[in-house]
């Protein structure tokens, strides 16, 4: 969509309601109300204990006593975007590399980060992110998801992953000598009875999803390839399902989206690399992509 068209400033307002209080009952009166499809001009949203009760026209709505009217005069009113794939825990790399990041910062000052990134995101109409991954923070992201549903610090509704899970060797920090001891960005695990368990260990941590790195450089500057057998990935996608839970997949070779597709994971996150193949693959075991 053209926005230049509507000559914004946009208003995001549909998640913020809740902060007016849970018994409030408000009506927005925007110039332009976008429901995801289509623009209208002479709607209105009516409000009522944090829930949308109505949108349409004016006209075709009998404003309930004691209703704070709220009005947006040229401004536009959507839906809450929803972001699917965010670090909260994490500088752009341009500002910071990632090694300075799960090197040299500790959780808590990371924590405090992701708190900081979830409130502006809220306030730029974010209304449900997927964290994926906290990057060498450990559960991080589960604590800041419980502080946002705990109403300590504003923020979306967050989905999060974890720690994530990468094959034994094959995430940084590297560099290293082998007498060095390095927090890892991930946690490592092999065979399948060790990816099993990092699985319901991230479950009973709090994840919401379990993140799979399928490929990934072995070595610092090599190509990207393949981490998990296929057995371990469909290991992994089965016990996140048998927990009612999913898995997703960081990939971006062909063969590395393959196995993770085939093994029966929700999203491909990146897919740099993705051949016509691989799509065909992906549509076929309706397979969603985030190309991150």
């Amino acid at each position: 969509m053209n926005t230049s068209k509507y000559s914004w400033p946009l208003i995001l307002l549909l998640s913020l309601c809740v902060s007016w209080g849970a018994g409030a009952q408000l009506l927005l009166k925007p110039t332009r109300v976008f429901d995801g499809k289509q623009m209208h001009k002479g709607w209105v949203v009516l409000v009522e204990a944090s829930e949308i009760a109505y949108a349409g026209p004016q006209t075709g709505l009998k404003v309930p006593k004691n209703t704070e009217i709220v009005s947006l005069e040229g401004m536009t009113l959507l839906p809450g975007l929803i972001e699917g794939h965010s670090h909260l825990l994490l500088h752009p790399y341009n500002e910071t590399s990632w090694n300075d990041q799960v090197l040299r910062e500790s959780p808590a000052e990371r924590a405090i980060r992701g708190a900081v990134h979830a409130e502006k995101s809220l306030m730029a109409g974010v209304t449900t992110m997927r964290d994926l991954g906290s990057e060498g923070a450990g559960y991080a992201d589960v604590a800041l998801k419980k502080s946002i549903d705990s109403g300590i610090i504003p923020g979306p509704r967050l989905l999060v992953a974890g720690p994530a899970i990468v094959a034994t060797g094959a995430y940084g920090p590297k560099g290293f000598h082998e007498g060095v001891s390095v927090p890892l960005g991930a946690e490592p695990a092999s065979g399948l009875g060790e990816v099993i368990s990092a699985v319901r260990r991230q479950l009973g941590g709090g994840a919401d999803f379990i993140k799979i790195y399928a490929d990934y450089r072995w070595t610092p500057g090599a190509p990207a390839q393949p981490t998990f057998l296929p057995e371990e990935l469909e290991a992994m996608v089965h016990a996140a399902r048998s927990a009612g839970k999913y898995a997703v997949a960081h990939a971006s070779t062909p063969e590395g989206m393959k196995r993770a597709i085939l093994a029966g994971v929700e999203t491909i996150e990146h897919g740099d690399a993705a051949t016509g193949d691989t799509y065909e693959l992906m549509k076929a075991n309706k397979t969603v992509l985030y190309p991150t």
